[in-house]
């Protein structure tokens, strides 16, 4: 049984006029009243002597207690997780918080009263934290050339960047460039999130080209998707934007292979027949990269065409 006050609720040492001596526990108390850091609380001897700790050295008999003269103990500690030390005592195991703050915080409390086991469930619980999937996905903006140069070459994952920058009207766009344009940005979305904390994807929107795909790997850019073509019609020129969701994909699943280290995944294996390849592969024993010539796969989805939209009759000619 504890009963539990909160520090509000208890005037502050200094100005209650309280005063603590120094005293032995009566050894035939059953029933200890405790008052940490303005927390009060009501439990056993039994319970605080439960386990090897320095509350069971405190009330054994062998060391002088503080007392006021109502027959609280004072413990110069916060109060705010002594409620999970007695049950950890109680029981032998508690819940402890999500937090990782308070994780830190109880991990604390269980070091200063040398409560081992409850040590040892936080260390665990915090090392699963840091081990944990991170459930925020983070999407840098590229806002200058040598900022990209910087997070590309400084980032030690595979990087994917969209460039997208709808604003160049130098022509117009044929009637489905936004929805394909719209269609490659959600794209990026949902591959920024199924790969999360394994490729860094980041967006572009300072460049010359409408829609563009960039892939690196080890600082090296080792692929390029174009997304945008320019269709020559009579009298005018329209860009037309593309959206090649197959190529993409495929080119993202080949970027995985430049991780370190490398995880198995199950889509990149299904994708390269078993092996990882793809064209720029990791560098094998013997090979002098710095003598070895770089070559960048760009595909560009184009199709420059001429045509004639005159009445029905006259001739079309097609360019490819």
């Amino acid at each position: 049984m504890s009963a539990e006050a909160t520090a509000d609720q208890v005037p502050p040492l200094e100005n209650s006029g309280v005063t603590f001596d120094l005293k032995p526990l009566n050894p035939s108390s059953k029933y200890v009243k405790l008052n940490v850091g303005g927390s009060l609380h009501y439990t056993t001897v039994q319970t605080l002597t439960k386990q090897d700790t320095m509350l069971k050295a405190m009330f054994s008999g062998r060391m002088e207690v503080l007392t006021d003269s109502e027959g609280w103990i004072l413990i110069d500690r916060s109060g705010r997780h002594f409620g999970t030390i007695l049950n950890y005592l109680r029981d032998g195991s508690v819940s402890l918080p999500e937090s990782q703050r308070e994780l830190e915080e109880v991990l604390s409390e269980a070091r200063y009263y040398l409560i081992q086991g409850l040590v040892e469930d936080c260390q665990l619980a915090l090392q699963q934290k840091s081990e944990a999937y991170d459930p925020l996905c983070h999407i840098p903006m590229v806002t200058s050339p040598k900022e990209e140069q910087q997070i590309i070459s400084s980032c030690s994952k595979p990087v994917v960047k969209l460039l997208h920058n709808r604003s160049n009207n130098k022509y117009s766009y044929t009637s489905n460039s936004d929805d394909n344009l719209l269609k490659n940005i959600e794209l990026f979305d949902k591959l920024a999130l199924r790969f999360n904390g394994r490729v860094l994807f980041i967006k572009d929107v300072l460049g010359d080209e409408i829609c563009c795909w960039s892939f690196y790997g080890q600082g090296r850019k080792i692929a390029e998707v174009c997304c945008t073509s320019i269709v020559y019609a009579t009298e005018k020129k329209q860009t037309k934007v593309e959206f090649p969701e197959a190529r993409i994909f495929e080119e993202t699943l080949n970027i995985l292979i430049y991780e370190t280290p490398r995880v198995p995944d199950k889509a990149l294996l299904e994708a390269t027949g078993g092996v990882a390849g793809g064209g720029g592969g990791p560098l094998r024993a013997g090979d002098d990269e710095d003598g070895r010539e770089h070559r960048v796969r760009r595909i560009h989805v184009r199709r420059h065409i001429m045509h004639d939209e005159r009445p029905h009759g006259h001739q079309a000619v097609f360019k490819d």
